[in-house]
């Protein structure tokens, strides 16, 4: 059942943008343009997410800097998929405290994902006392009130209480890239599959308004960006909170409307909600890339049914072969989880089958990471680090495999790219993507960033494709 959406009244962002002037006042009121520096780790959404931090930062005056001995106010924006990234996060965290004792004034924020968890939030409490500022998802929208809040009573504030989230309009957004943007459609998860911790800590799925994602595409491509990626948890599920009748392929229609020439991608597609509907409309609609990532995470259905994902290896193979049918160009990639509790040397080898049967263009592959709070914490697990870790490297050699094998097939073909950047070498010193998201390095002038231009590839390998542009 959809929960009740709460939604920020535009007049409390308000009140937080005339606290980001106060600030301002204080924080420059000796004529120094004091900085910032916003670290961010995990998915695209928290990178989302840190723009709109800096945008609040921008906005009190700050400058933005990548050195922490420079920085006056340090962001963590953190991450709670898997303990790799946690672990990483708290490394670096107590490393800062060299940078506080260089610059005794600097406040020290942490939020994120990772905080919203109750043993990290305490975690952090207690044996950090370096950070000043700790802040969960939900509570993003009023970062100028916390941060206010440490500059002036001079004590740490724990802003981490459970909520099922909040929807917020108006927050200001500072974008790195002038070429490529994120732009957030919902936030949350209902599924609730049984390793993953983010419904817990993101909250339930609400989805913003199409009238306010439609304008700020409108904004995005005025401003010149030549590519939008739309995010979600599960895209899919766009709009089902709204009660309007449109939902993840109408939202795209109305974007495809947009004029200009750019492209529209999306993450992340749920399978269990990929319809026909979704793939006819990235056919149809010229500015779609006919890129999916459709995360399977396993190949065995015993596995995929205790995972709580909705749908059979049967159910997935089909949706493969219906978007194909549609996109015969379509560039699949995918997620898959290594080691979940108790699957067997058997049922490791359904993922490896289902893997060599749809031949993905890339794989995002990981050992299974066990989350406290998931039923997939509590299962029994005889197999061991070793037995997940060879199951690992057999499943990155198919992969790498195949992505050379398809990558090859690219080799003397024309292509159009959006050149998005430089790579920082001499040889091939321009980054770009093909309209199915392959990288292609290439050999050029710095101005073609934010062009879209033809290129020959001239050569590849399992990561990249090479080429030179099409004069």
């Amino acid at each position: 059942m959809p929960y009740e959406r709460k939604v920020i009244d535009i007049g409390a962002i308000q009140a937080q943008q005339d606290i980001c002037s106060q600030i301002f006042d204080k924080v420059t009121a000796d004529g120094r343009r004091p900085l910032a520096m916003v670290d961010t780790y995990g998915c695209q959404q928290n990178e989302a997410d840190s723009e709109k931090l800096r945008g609040y930062l921008a906005m009190m005056g700050y400058g933005f800097t990548q050195d922490e001995f420079q920085a006056d106010v340090i962001v963590v924006n953190t991450c709670a998929v898997r303990e790799h990234a946690e672990m990483r996060v708290l490394g670096n965290v107590g490393a800062l405290n060299h940078s506080k004792k260089a610059r005794p004034g600097q406040i020290i924020a942490v939020c994120g994902c990772m905080v919203q968890q109750e043993h990290m939030a305490q975690k952090l409490k207690q044996s950090y006392p370096v950070v000043d500022l700790v802040f969960g998802p939900h509570e993003l929208w009023r970062f100028p009130e916390l941060l206010l809040q440490v500059m002036t009573k001079h004590k740490r504030v724990f802003a981490t209480e459970k909520n099922d989230g909040v929807v917020a309009e108006g927050i200001p957004n500072k974008r790195d890239s002038g070429v490529k943007a994120w732009l957030s459609i919902m936030y949350g998860c209902n599924n609730f599959c049984s390793y993953c911790v983010v419904p817990y800590v993101r909250g339930r799925e609400r989805s913003r308004r199409p009238e306010d994602v439609v304008a700020e595409a409108k904004e995005l491509v005025a401003a010149g960006y030549k590519e939008i990626t739309l995010l979600g948890q599960n895209v899919n599920s766009y709009g089902r909170d709204l009660g309007l009748d449109v939902d993840f392929s109408d939202l795209i229609r109305m974007i495809n409307d947009i004029p200009g020439d750019f492209l529209i991608r999306f993450m992340t597609s749920h399978p269990k909600d990929a319809t026909e509907k979704l793939f006819k409309t990235m056919a149809e609609c010229e500015k779609c890339a006919h890129q999916l990532h459709l995360p399977v995470q396993a190949g065995n259905d015993r596995i995929l049914k205790v995972m709580n994902r909705g749908y059979t290896s049967e159910k997935y193979l089909a949706q493969v072969a219906l978007a194909r049918k549609y996109m015969p160009d379509l560039v699949l990639t995918t997620d898959i989880i290594v080691g979940f509790p108790n699957e067997s040397e058997e049922e490791f080898e359904d993922t490896i089958k289902l893997v060599e049967q749809v031949r993905y263009d890339a794989m995002f592959t990981f050992i299974y990471s066990k989350r406290v709070g998931t039923p997939a914490a509590a299962m029994p697990d005889p197999y061991t680090r070793e037995d997940k870790q060879r199951h690992f490297d057999r499943l990155t050699e198919v992969a790498n495999r195949i992505s050379g094998e398809k990558h090859k097939e690219y080799e003397g073909k024309t292509l159009r790219v959006l050149v998005d950047g430089e790579t920082g070498r001499d040889e091939y010193n321009l980054s770009s993507r093909t309209n199915g998201g392959r990288l292609v390095h290439l050999k050029g002038d710095k101005a073609l960033i934010g062009r879209f231009v033809d290129v020959k590839i001239t050569a590849s390998n399992t990561w990249a494709l090479y080429g030179e542009v099409v004069k």
